[in-house]
C-alpha cells in the first residue's frame, strides 16, 4: 500500500484520532466490503478528537462529547480534496487493510466444511465425521485451524485403518504409522481423534443410538471423595479394546482356576493364583472354554488368596477386579462374557464398592453374588459391634435399591474379607444362585 498523503496524515492520522480510527475500522469490519456504511455515531470523544473530526467533516466546532458522521459526505469531501477515494480507503492508507469479519467467517466456515467432507478417508473416520454431532466440534478444538485439522484427520485415519490390532504396543503403532513413537501418547491431538473415532465405531457395531455412542464415563475413580458411581473410561482402556497395549505389563489381572484355554497356550497350576497381563490377553487372545459356565468375580485380592489356601484346586473359577477394573481386568471379563460365561460379582459394602458393583454388573451383565440387601443384613448381624463408619456420598445400587436403603439405615461398611466364609461356601460348591 502506498504511503498516505501528508495532508491525510495531518487531517486524520494524528495520535489524537488513533482510538477514533480503530472504532471506525471496526464499523467497516462488521459489514461486507461492498456494503455501504451510511453513518456512524461516536460517543465519549475527548476534546482533541472532537476538534479533529469537526475539521474533517466540516462541522462547526463546539464543545461536545459525541458526533454522528455522515459517511457518504465524508467520502465526497476526501475525494474532492484528493486525499482518498473514501473514508474506508483513507483508513486503509493510514493503518492497513480492513478485513470484513463476516466475509472471513464465511470463508473459514467454508474451509472447515471442506475439511469435514475431505475425500479419501476410511469408513470409520468418515462415519464418525458424518454422523456424530460432536465430531466437528472436537476437530475444531484440536485442529484450531483447517490446515492443521486436515493433517490431523489424515493421521488419525491412518491409525484407525490399522485397528483392531493384536496386542501391538501403542508406541510401535505410532512409530510405524506416523513416524513418531510418541505421536499417540496421552494428550496428543491425533490420539484424541483416534479414540473418539474408535468409540463411535464400537457403538455403531453394537447398534447403539447416537447418544449412547457418544457417551463416556467421566469423573473420579471409585474410592475418591466423590460420587463413587461415576467411572472414568481411561484412554488405555479404549486402546485395549482396540487391541493396542499401553503399559501392557502394568496391573495384570489376578485369577484362580480359570479353565485352560483351547490350544493350551496359557497354562497355570491348579489351585495357585495366577496373573494374566494385558499383553497376553491381547496378543494371544485366549479361547476360553466357558460357554454356559459361571465365573465368580470379587473385588479384593485377599479373597483369591484365602480361596487358594482353603480350597486350592477345588475352588470354582474366580477373577479379581482389584478395585475398579483396569485395562487387563476389563479385557479378561469381556473375553469371558463373549465366550458365553455368566459372571457373578461380589464387592465391599461401602459406597465405592457399590459404585464398582454398578460398573461391573452394568458393563458385563453380571449377577450379584451374595451382594443384596438380605446378604448385607446378615453380614451386619455377624459383625463386631461398632459405631457407624459408612462415609462419603450415597450411591444407589442399581441391582437392588433395597441394599442402598439398608446400608444408609445401618451406616456400617462391611469389607468383603469379613464375609469370605460365605463366599467360600459358594466357590466350593460352584452352584448357580
Amino acid at each position: 500500500m502506498s504511503t498516505p498523503d501528508a495532508r491525510l496524515r495531518r487531517l486524520l492520522g494524528g495520535p489524537e484520532l488513533a482510538v477514533v480510527r480503530q472504532r471506525l475500522r471496526r464499523q467497516f469490519e462488521r459489514i461486507e466490503s461492498d456494503t455501504p456504511l451510511v453513518s456512524v455515531r461516536l460517543d465519549q470523544l475527548d476534546p482533541d478528537a472532537h476538534r479533529a473530526l469537526c475539521q474533517l467533516s466540516g462541522k462547526p466546532s463546539r464543545l461536545s462529547r459525541s458526533m454522528t458522521l455522515n459517511i457518504p459526505d465524508l467520502d465526497a469531501r476526501l475525494r474532492s480534496a484528493g486525499l482518498a477515494d473514501s473514508l474506508r480507503d483513507a483508513l486503509e492508507h493510514l493503518d492497513g487493510p480492513i478485513v470484513s469479519l463476516a466475509g472471513s467467517r464465511r470463508e473459514l466456515q467454508s474451509r472447515w466444511a471442506a475439511v469435514a467432507k475431505a475425500p479419501g478417508l476410511g469408513p470409520r473416520l468418515r462415519a464418525w465425521l458424518d454422523e456424530s454431532p460432536a465430531a466437528t466440534g472436537l476437530l475444531k478444538r484440536l485442529g484450531r485451524d483447517p490446515e492443521r485439522a486436515e493433517a490431523l484427520l489424515v493421521a488419525a485415519d491412518a491409525v484407525l485403518e490399522r485397528l483392531p490390532a493384536t496386542g501391538m504396543p501403542r508406541s510401535q503403532l505410532a512409530a510405524e504409522t506416523l513416524g513418531d513413537a510418541h505421536a499417540l501418547d496421552s494428550g496428543k491431538s491425533v490420539a484424541a481423534l483416534v479414540l473418539a473415532g474408535w468409540r463411535w465405531h464400537e457403538g455403531a457395531a453394537a447398534g447403539q443410538t447416537r447418544a449412547e455412542s457418544e457417551q463416556a464415563w467421566v469423573g473420579r475413580t471409585a474410592g475418591e471423595d466423590a460420587d463413587a458411581d461415576v467411572v472414568i473410561e481411561r484412554p488405555r482402556d479404549v486402546w485395549a479394546r482396540a487391541g493396542v497395549a499401553v503399559s501392557e505389563l502394568a496391573r495384570p489381572v489376578l485369577f484362580l482356576n480359570l479353565p485352560v484355554p483351547y490350544g493350551g497356550r496359557c497354562a497355570w497350576i491348579a489351585g495357585e493364583p495366577g496373573y494374566l497381563s494385558l499383553r497376553q490377553l491381547l496378543r494371544d487372545r485366549p479361547a476360553w472354554p466357558v460357554a454356559g459356565r459361571s465365573i465368580h468375580v470379587c473385588e479384593n485380592p485377599d479373597i483369591v488368596a484365602v480361596a487358594a489356601d482353603r480350597l486350592g484346586a477345588t475352588c470354582a473359577p474366580l477373577v479379581c477386579t482389584d478395585g475398579m477394573p483396569a485395562a487387563a481386568q476389563r479385557i479378561l471379563l469381556g473375553q469371558l462374557v463373549s465366550a458365553g460365561a455368566r459372571l457373578w460379582y461380589h464387592g465391599d459394602y461401602d459406597w465405592p464398592g457399590i459404585g464398582i458393583g454398578n460398573f461391573v454388573i452394568r458393563t458385563w451383565r453380571a449377577a450379584p453374588w451374595r451382594f443384596r440387601a438380605v446378604d448385607y443384613r446378615v453380614a451386619v448381624a455377624q459383625a463386631p459391634s461398632r459405631a457407624r463408619n459408612l462415609v462419603g456420598g450415597m450411591v444407589e445400587a442399581q441391582w437392588d435399591a433395597e441394599l442402598t436403603a439398608a446400608m444408609s439405615e445401618r451406616g456400617l461398611a462391611i469389607a468383603e474379607e469379613a464375609v469370605v466364609g460365605q463366599l467360600l461356601d459358594d466357590l466350593r460348591l460352584d452352584i448357580d444362585r
